[in-house]
């Protein structure tokens, strides 16, 4: 005869297998967490290594950079190209680009339009401003020129770090900067458009110099469509001609155009953004520094990329 199993010893087993599979599910949901947690702390040490590393990079460069008397000779070189530096047994490279500083119209200009010393400034950034607006269908180019205008004369800025340097001056000084006012205007005004504009063609992000004969442009190294905007050249004409690290002088003159020299510089102003890349742990690593009327400083690691 078969044992006769009540229904309290079934309903207890049963109970005992619901708690079993729930407690599983409750493993496997915690595994699962942590799992995740170890695989963020692998990339955080990864990327804290990887930091540490482009530190050991950025010394090793600031000291060769500063040893450096002419620094015109340097940056003629790195400005034309990236420099691809790699060691003797391939285990460490890095890869050097430099661009100056004052390689478009100052978005900032746009906040001087009563200042009499910025004229040719602001008329600058005005222009280039109106050009993009009507060539690019910015739907509501007011409220963004607002934006823009309030980042620039506010002390609240829409990226705040602890001891950061965007506390402590005025104006639209980072790309980081000006993305989050894009993405704030965006999202106010609901304009895709904002999206397809290549700003780094048009616009830089510098601090004004108080002294307004220091804020010039290096007309050198600007961008075929920056030289259509501002000298009223068709950009076709311009193509053909024009190549970055020539000589703007020259090909203004070869098509009947006077430069400004309010505007830009005839020399070498010394301020200089660079940009290294450089492996580690099979990935592609990256930071930016300054090096401003000879001094290197203002390093930012700027992750994988």
């Amino acid at each position: 005869m078969k044992p006769i199993i009540s229904s309290k010893v079934a309903h207890r087993d049963g109970f005992a297998l619901i708690v079993t599979l729930s407690a599983l599910s409750i493993i496997i949901a915690l595994a699962s967490v942590l799992v995740s947690y170890i695989d963020e702390a692998r990339r955080d040490a990864s990327a804290s290594k990887a930091l540490i590393q482009g530190n050991l990079y950025y010394a090793d460069i600031k000291k060769t950079f500063s040893n450096v008397k002419k620094r015109e000779t340097l940056y003629s070189v790195l400005y034309m190209s990236p420099i691809p530096l790699t060691s003797e047994d391939g285990r460490f490279s890095v890869s050097i680009e430099c661009k100056p500083l004052a390689r478009a119209v100052n978005i900032n200009w746009l906040a001087y339009e009563d200042s009499q010393a910025m004229t040719e400034q602001y008329s600058a950034a005005q222009k280039v401003f109106e050009h993009i607006v009507i060539n690019y269908g910015i739907k509501e180019a007011g409220k963004l020129e607002e934006l823009f205008i309030k980042e620039m004369n506010s002390n609240v800025k829409y990226i705040e770090k602890p001891q950061s340097r965007l506390r402590q001056k005025n104006g639209i000084i980072s790309t980081k900067q000006f993305e989050a006012i894009l993405a704030n205007y965006q999202l106010e005004a609901d304009d895709k458009n904002i999206a397809l504009i290549p700003w780094e063609k048009f616009f830089v992000f510098n601090k004004v110099f108080k002294n307004s004969k220091k804020n010039l442009i290096e007309g050198d190294y600007i961008s075929s469509e920056l030289i259509a905007i501002l000298f009223d050249i068709d950009k076709a004409s311009v193509d053909t001609e024009w190549v970055e690290g020539l000589s703007l002088k020259e090909l203004l003159t070869s098509m009947g155009v006077q430069s400004n020299p309010k505007l830009f510089t005839k020399k070498f102003l010394n301020r200089t953004e660079c940009k290294v890349n450089y492996s580690f742990e099979n990935q592609i690593y990256k930071f930016r520094f300054l090096d401003t009327e000879g001094e290197v400083k203002n390093f930012e690691f700027l992750g994988k990329e």
